[in-house]
């Protein structure tokens, strides 16, 4: 295993490698969860109708460029949350075994959703602000707006606008909501994937490889996809507000709800899902090669008594 601080710098560019490739479906997520915001349902503008129909109109009136609004943004968003995640889970999780059950090695359930809980409200608190200004980047069109539109330039002068004009608070607008949201992805990512994987080991025979990552990564993506989701459109929406539409994650909850029916706060579950899935398979699946590497880079440069404390 990996120091905590290999762990967290192997997950962090595991994450950017598997952000690049599912960035444009985030885009179209957003937009979708954003489009006909507190509208009645038949009054409701359907400008991206699904994941790929999505992507198609942004590239046809914005250019490549348009999908990937707030990509660095995202970059900084995805070290410090799966960095936190997949770097602070494995030690939690062994640490409370080892307090429980005085084994550090015995897999608990409720353990491990609890840790994988905590590892990502942590890292979704530390990246709000970037996740705050990506949103806004992403939902800006000057084609076919959908929500409210934030004119920023890039991602420093989104933060410098905010915090001049709302303040320090500011940045961390809807911050409650992203680690509710994190909170449910992480508490089902990282148990389902290490659930599945064990399964797979040992009912289908399938060994330590790339097939077997894959096949854990998607059924673990899968799950993630079904639980956050909700929470992901209250978020949008709370981090795209222009003054106080919603007073908070609940409030939100309802007034979607209500005037725009149940089913609203799955808007988006398609593009979310083209996503999630292959941004939870490449992180995972990276995480498992550079933690590897990670390992053999600190063979070569920590000390024999640190590496036996590991």
């Amino acid at each position: 295993m990996s120091t905590t601080v290999g762990a967290f710098i192997a997950g962090g560019i595991a994450a950017c490698g598997a952000v690049t490739a599912t960035h444009p479906f985030e885009t179209v997520k957003i937009r979708m969860q954003l489009q006909g915001e507190l509208q009645d349902k038949g009054h409701q503008p359907h400008h991206y109708r699904g994941p790929l129909h999505g992507v198609s109109v942004i590239v046809r009136n914005e250019g490549l460029r348009g999908v990937y609004r707030g990509l660095g943004c995202a970059y900084i968003y995805q070290v410090l949350l799966n960095g936190c995640r997949l770097g602070f889970y494995e030690p939690m999780r062994e640490g409370l075994a080892s307090l429980i059950f005085k084994d550090g090695k015995v897999q608990n359930l409720g353990i491990n959703m609890f840790c994988g809980a905590s590892s990502g409200i942590i890292g979704a608190a530390a990246g709000s602000p970037f996740f705050l200004v990506k949103t806004r980047l992403q939902s800006y069109s000057p084609f076919l707006p959908v929500g409210t539109q934030h004119r920023y330039r890039n991602a420093w002068h989104g933060l410098s606008q905010i915090f001049k004009t709302e303040g320090f608070f500011g940045l961390y607008r809807g911050v409650g909501a992203a680690m509710i949201r994190t909170g449910f992805g992480s508490s089902v990512q990282l148990p389902t994937y290490f659930f599945a994987k064990r399964r797979l080991m040992r009912h289908l025979g399938m060994e330590e490889g790339p097939a077997l990552h894959l096949s854990s990564s998607a059924v673990s993506g899968f799950v993630v996809c079904c639980v956050m989701h909700p929470p992901d459109t209250i978020m949008s929406r709370l981090y795209n507000q222009n003054g106080n539409l919603y007073k908070g994650v609940f409030d939100c909850l309802g007034k979607t709800i209500r005037t725009e029916g149940l089913f609203a706060i799955y808007k988006g579950f398609l593009p979310h899902l083209a996503r999630i899935l292959p941004h939870t398979i490449l992180t995972l699946s990276l995480a498992e090669q550079t933690n590897k590497l990670m390992r053999k880079l600190e063979n070569r440069i920590l000390p024999e008594s640190v590496l036996k404390a590991i």
